[in-house]
């Protein structure tokens, strides 16, 4: 994630998102920079507006149900059912969340 975050911190101050700035932001923070993960981010992110991914990101909070779940007195045994389906739907989205974390670091 230090990757992603050097390239967000770089284009937040308007600086080009270059291997050599990269690197040089991940030095000053005390990471030691892998080369081959600092070119595979450049390269990612060649042909990507920044600014329209960040905007079009989802967030976890909108996934966050809007009402307090029901007490256990009045669950019924299809609303158990249909909380446990969503867990099940949360951590299918967690396991996605790992994996696209693991492509950036």
């Amino acid at each position: 994630m230090e990757y992603v975050y050097a390239a967000l911190l770089l284009h937040n101050a308007g600086k080009p998102i270059d291997e050599e700035s990269v690197t040089k932001l991940l030095k000053a923070a005390g990471i030691n920079a892998e080369p081959a993960r600092v070119k595979a981010l450049v390269a990612s992110l060649e042909d990507v507006n920044i600014d329209e991914a960040i905007k079009s990101a989802p967030t976890l909070m909108a996934a966050a149900p809007a009402a307090a779940p029901p007490s256990p007195a009045d669950a019924k045994p299809e609303a158990k059912k249909e909380e446990k389906e969503t867990e099940e739907e949360k951590e299918k989205e967690e396991a996605a969340l790992e994996g696209l974390g693991a492509l950036f670091g």
